[in-house]
C-alpha cells in the first residue's frame, strides 16, 4: 500500500502563509498557493475546506499560544494572591515588555497575519477582540486590589479597555509596520516611559 505524501501539508501551510502575508486573505488564491506549493487543488480540499479553513490552520499554532496565556492569566485565584501580587502585576518595566514583544516577534509572521491579512475570515476583528479579551482578565485583577484599597481610581471596565487599546496598540503597530528586532528594541524603552499604569490606576504604593 502506498503510503500518503506527508510532504505535501507543510508545503501547503509554507505556500498559504506567503500568499496570505503578501496579498492579505481577501485577496490570496488558492490555485496561486497550489501552485506554489506543487499540489492539486483537489489535494489541498482533500485537507482544508476552504481558503479561511486554510487561514486558520497558518494561524492556529499563534492563537493556541495566545488563548494559553490568556488562560494561565485567568486561571489564578485572585482571592489567595498577596497584596505585593497584585501590585506587581501592574509592573510594565522594561524586562516585562521585552519579554512581551520577544515572545510575539518569536510568532511574527503569525502575528502579522492576524494583525493586518485576517480581513474577510473570523479573525478580522482580532485587535479589538484581543484588547477585550485582556481587559477582562485584567479588569479583575483591578477590581481585586481596589476591593483590598490597593488602589483608589474607581475605573469602569470601559475605561480600561480604552486604556488597554491605547497600550496595545503601541505593541501591534511595530509588527504592522515590519519593524526590525533593533527598532522594537528601542521602540520598547519608549513604551516603557510611555505607561504608568500604578499612577494610572491610583496605587498607593
Amino acid at each position: 500500500m502506498a503510503r500518503p505524501d506527508r510532504s505535501i501539508d507543510p508545503r501547503i501551510l509554507d505556500s498559504a502563509k506567503e500568499e496570505f502575508l503578501s496579498l492579505g486573505f481577501e485577496k490570496a488564491s488558492l490555485q496561486h498557493i497550489c501552485q506554489q506549493a506543487g499540489v492539486t487543488t483537489g489535494a489541498l480540499y482533500k485537507r482544508y475546506r476552504g481558503k479561511e479553513d486554510l487561514f486558520r490552520a497558518v494561524v492556529a499554532g499563534t492563537v493556541s499560544d495566545l488563548q494559553d496565556i490568556l488562560k494561565e492569566k485567568t486561571s489564578v485565584d485572585l482571592h489567595t494572591l498577596q497584596d505585593e501580587a497584585l501590585i506587581n502585576a501592574w509592573d510594565m518595566d522594561e524586562d516585562y515588555m521585552m519579554w512581551w514583544f520577544q515572545y510575539l516577534y518569536d510568532r511574527h509572521d503569525g502575528f502579522v497575519l492576524l494583525l493586518k491579512c485576517a480581513e474577510g475570515t473570523s479573525y478580522s476583528n482580532f485587535q479589538h477582540d484581543w484588547v477585550e479579551s485582556m481587559t477582562n482578565a485584567s479588569y479583575d485583577y483591578y477590581r481585586e486590589a481596589y476591593r483590598r484599597g490597593l488602589t483608589h481610581a474607581d475605573i469602569s471596565m470601559g475605561e480600561l479597555h480604552i486604556l488597554l487599546s491605547a497600550f496595545w496598540t503601541t505593541i501591534y503597530e511595530p509588527f504592522i509596520h515590519d519593524f526590525t528586532w533593533e527598532q522594537i528594541e528601542y521602540h520598547c524603552k519608549l513604551v516603557c516611559g510611555l505607561f504608568n499604569w500604578y499612577r494610572v490606576l491610583g496605587f498607593t504604593q
